[in-house]
């Protein structure tokens, strides 16, 4: 593949995703083959392997031989979401990376409306919200309470903080400081460099295979934790305007 061609990056973690792994694969070829009626697009999946210990790796493997639009890299170990799309936004090789999650409840048919959104607005990075949860009242609560506190100390707007299926422009999003549990806070942290961030509702689907890997303590508790270190990255960060230079 021209590297040099690539339209769009997809970085997906994977952590014990075997199932799910064909049929997302085969979504999103599905999604990106019209390219909203400008023609097919050129992209990549790049799935990260997050120490999974059932089959994914091996999976992704055999999707490979049918899928040449497959970069897989692969953990030695267990380094959690946000080290899994460091990854991915690292070996990305197009202009715009999407992320999005290996379970199939993000719908990569709404990649192309998030994409198009991002050209259209000129934005840095456009993050989709979840419209119709397709999870069960206890999960909602818990995403909800952690939104809360995410945008409460953060002094934030964004609508769903937890939906994973966001576009950026590949440059701003591949140095931002990104540290355990990170990945949460991308658009915060996008303009805290200085981006822009739109947002566009996304659908939601119910998981078909395999289990949740958050509980109470990964949405609420972490999420307190994780927004007050973004509150002092917002606090200590540098402000400054040059008025004049002289070589």
């Amino acid at each position: 593949m021209n590297a040099t061609a690539l339209e769009l990056s997809l970085v997906v973690p994977v952590y014990n995703e075997r199932e799910n792994l064909a049929p997302l694969v085969d979504e999103i070829a599905t999604a990106l083959a019209g390219g909203g009626g400008g023609g097919a697009v050129r992209y990549e999946i790049v799935a990260v392997d997050d120490g999974s210990s059932d089959g994914s790796l091996e999976e992704l493997k055999v999707l490979k031989r049918a899928h040449p639009e497959l970069h897989i890299v692969s953990f030695a170990a267990n380094a959690g979401q946000t080290a899994a799309f460091a990854a991915g936004f690292k070996a990305a090789r197009g202009a715009i990376v999407v992320t999005l999650d290996a379970d199939l409840q993000n719908d990569p048919a709404d990649i192309p409306a998030l994409v198009a959104e991002l050209r259209r607005s000129g934005a840095t990075a456009v993050a989709g919200y979840r419209v119709n949860r397709r999870d069960t009242p206890w999960k909602r609560v818990q995403s909800r309470i952690a939104n809360g506190i995410r945008n409460r100390l953060n002094q934030e707007t964004i609508r769903d903080t937890g939906c994973s299926l966001k576009a950026f422009r590949t440059e701003a999003v591949r140095d931002l400081p990104l540290f355990a549990g990170m990945h949460r806070f991308l658009p915060t942290l996008i303009k805290m460099n200085g981006g822009t961030v739109a947002e566009v509702p996304v659908r939601h689907r119910p998981r078909r295979y395999g289990a949740s890997k958050y509980g109470m303590w990964n949405r609420a508790f972490r999420a307190l934790l994780d927004a007050f270190v973004v509150r002092w990255m917002q606090r200590r960060a540098l402000r400054y305007t040059v008025t004049e230079e002289l070589p």
